[in-house]
C-alpha cells in the first residue's frame, strides 16, 4: 500500500520523548483521518458508526510504540478495518431488528468526490446497498483491494486470513457484486439531467412524466427507521411508485422545496418541509432510466446533511 512513513522527533540520545511521540501520533493519524473515515463509511454504510470506529483507531493507535512501524498509512488502515470489522458484525444484529428497508447514512459530499469518477461510483447509494449485500470479510476484502488498492498481504494482516484466503474472497466479492451492481457506468452529468427531469415531475405531479423516468421493474426503498413514515416493504413496479410519489406529495400540507445536492458523490434530491430537511433521496439509473429510488427519513441519519463531508483514497 502507498504511503511514507513520517519521522518522529528524537531525543538527543536517539530516544523519542512521550511528548514527542504523542504529537507525532497525532499528526500522522490526522493526516490520514479523511482516508479512514472512508475506509470506515464504505465498510458501515454509517457515519456514526464510522466515526466510533475512528474514536477507536485512535485509542490503539495513540498506544502503538511508533518506532516500530514502517508505513503509518498501513498500519492506520489495519487497525481501522479491525475495528470496523467488529462493527458489521454488531451492526448485521442491529439491522435485523430495524423497522423497515434499512439504507446507507447519507453524507453531502465535497465536489472533488463526484471528480474521482472511480470513489464516487463505490460510495453511491446504489453501490453501498451492494455492498451490503457481501458477508463482513468479504466487504472489508473489497473495499480494501478494489477500492484503496491495498496489496493482498496487507489485507490478510487486516482481516487475519491467508493472502490466499483473501485472493480467493477478493475473486468471489468481485463477482457477486458484478452481478449487481448498475448495468453501465453512469455519469454523474447523466444522474443530474435525469434527476432534473424527476424533480421537474414531481413538482408539477406530472404522473406519465414520472412514468417516461422509472424503469418498469424499478424499486423504491424508504428508510424511516420506525421514526418518520415510510414504506414497511419495498414498493416495486413504475405505476405503483409514481403514484405513490405523486399522492404522498398532495397530503403535504407544510411548504415543500426540492432542492439538488451532491450526496455520496453523486447528484440526489433534498426534500425540505417547511425550511428543514426531510428526506433525501438518491437514484440508481440503468439504461437511461431510474430502477432504484433510496429515500432516507430517519432523522438520525440526516445529521451530517448540514455539512460536506470529505472522503478520501
Amino acid at each position: 500500500m502507498a504511503g511514507t512513513p513520517q519521522t518522529a522527533p528524537e531525543d538527543h540520545d536517539g530516544s523519542m520523548s512521550v511528548g514527542e511521540g504523542r504529537d507525532t501520533a497525532t499528526e500522522a493519524f490526522l493526516a490520514h483521518r479523511n482516508l479512514l473515515f472512508t475506509v470506515a463509511y464504505e465498510m458501515l454504510g454509517s457515519a456514526a458508526d464510522a466515526e466510533d470506529v475512528l474514536q477507536e483507531t485512535w485509542l490503539r493507535w495513540s498506544g502503538v510504540d511508533l518506532g516500530t512501524v514502517e508505513n503509518q498509512r498501513a498500519y492506520l488502515v489495519r487497525i481501522t478495518t479491525r475495528q470496523a470489522l467488529t462493527r458489521l458484525r454488531t451492526l448485521g444484529r442491529r439491522k435485523e431488528s430495524y423497522v423497515g428497508p434499512w439504507l446507507p447514512e447519507p453524507l453531502l459530499t465535497t465536489p472533488d468526490v463526484a471528480e474521482d469518477v472511480e470513489l464516487a461510483d463505490n460510495v453511491s447509494m446504489a453501490m453501498m446497498l451492494v455492498l451490503e449485500t457481501l458477508t463482513p470479510t468479504e466487504r472489508a476484502v473489497f473495499v480494501l483491494r478494489e477500492v484503496f488498492d491495498v496489496d493482498y498481504d496487507e489485507i490478510a494482516n487486516a482481516v487475519d486470513k491467508t493472502p490466499a484466503a483473501v485472493r480467493q474472497i477478493a475473486r468471489r466479492a468481485r463477482a457477486h457484486v458484478a452481478a449487481r451492481r448498475p448495468r453501465g457506468a453512469v455519469s454523474p452529468a447523466e444522474t443530474q439531467g435525469v434527476l432534473d427531469a424527476f424533480q421537474r415531475a414531481l413538482e408539477t405531479g406530472d404522473l406519465q412524466s414520472l412514468l417516461d423516468l422509472l424503469a418498469p421493474d424499478v424499486v423504491a426503498l424508504g428508510d424511516g427507521g420506525g421514526v418518520k413514515h415510510a414504506a414497511l416493504r419495498p414498493v416495486a413496479g413504475a405505476g405503483k411508485v409514481a403514484r405513490g410519489l405523486v399522492a404522498g406529495l398532495r397530503k403535504i400540507t407544510a411548504a415543500v422545496s426540492l432542492q439538488p445536492a451532491q450526496v455520496n458523490g453523486y447528484p440526489a434530491l433534498i426534500l425540505r418541509l417547511d425550511g428543514e430537511i426531510d428526506t433525501v433521496t438518491a437514484v440508481r439509473i440503468d439504461d437511461g432510466r431510474i430502477t432504484g429510488l433510496y429515500a432516507v427519513r430517519n432523522p438520525e441519519k440526516l445529521s451530517r446533511m448540514d455539512t460536506e463531508t470529505a472522503l478520501r483514497r
